[in-house]
């Protein structure tokens, strides 16, 4: 009996495996492909193997530049988050005032309104300032969806450590800045990095106010993306070839933070 459930569970995990890497798969497999071969034969590998859409991708000023403008504004936006969650999420942790539960769900019904709400307000915001086509409006776009995240994320891990540290601290005469950032902020290093984690995943794939809010100056890759259609058609390869390179920077960070976010599913904060 148990090992027949034994055999369904590795045979359930091997299908979901397969599901879930067949569409990587595919996405790395055509990036080596020539359109031509791309739209006229089926095969599971390169058949006349070419870096030709990784040359684009790099020689393109248009296509590069998206991948810079993308790591500028997502890098902004994630340390602007994690210096304004982190003192919010310990003031929720700690104190108790007037109003505080709701103010901290006000903070989640943020998270929970769709970007487009808030498109024709930082539009007409953003003209008037000047701002428009810049890595900064976009970074502070983000803001209004990162930062209740990481106040919520960061405030279970906070509410996790005892009070009696805070008060041991003061008694021994750490004035707060220093015991937040040489105690605490060590204390709760994994809950910084899954915060840091999911306010770059959200900033780096989100599409609707980035491609809204900038046109050449700060446009971003998931834009670019979406404009490769020309005279000729659609260039699947050249396509494929910038997901490839899409996926890396958050392969990267998942690496490092791996850790964190295992503390994280085990306290039951992600």
């Amino acid at each position: 009996m148990h090992e027949n459930r034994f055999h369904k569970r590795v045979l359930f995990l091997i299908l979901y495996l397969v599901f879930a890497i067949l569409p990587v798969y595919w996405m790395v497999n055509m990036s080596f492909k020539t359109n031509e071969e791309i739209l006229g034969v089926f095969s599971l590998w390169p058949q006349a193997f070419t870096w030709d859409n990784y040359k684009v991708i790099f020689t393109d000023a248009s296509w590069y530049s998206g991948y810079i403008n993308s790591l500028i504004y997502v890098a902004i936006n994630t340390a602007v988050s994690l210096l304004v969650a982190l003192p919010a999420a310990y003031a929720f942790s700690r104190y108790s005032f007037l109003g505080d539960k709701h103010v901290f769900f006000w903070l989640l019904t943020n998270r929970m309104t769709p970007p487009a709400v808030f498109l024709l307000p930082f539009f007409q915001l953003y003209t008037t300032l000047g701002l428009m086509d810049t890595h900064i409006a976009v970074a502070l776009a983000h803001l209004v969806f990162n930062v209740p995240l990481a106040v919520w994320i960061l405030e279970g891990f906070m509410s996790g450590v005892p009070r009696e540290i805070d008060e041991t601290a003061y008694i021994d005469g750490y004035s707060f800045p220093r015991f937040f950032l040489t105690i605490f902020i060590p204390l709760i290093k994994a809950g910084v990095g899954v915060a840091a984690f999911f306010c770059f995943m959200f900033s780096w794939v989100e599409l609707l106010m980035a491609r809204t809010l900038t046109s050449v100056n700060a446009k971003p890759i998931v834009a670019t993306m979406t404009r490769t259609v020309s005279a000729s058609g659609m260039d699947w390869g050249v396509l494929a070839a910038a997901g490839v390179l899409t996926i890396v920077p958050g392969a990267i960070v998942i690496w490092f933070v791996r850790n964190y976010i295992a503390k994280g599913f085990a306290m039951g904060r992600v």
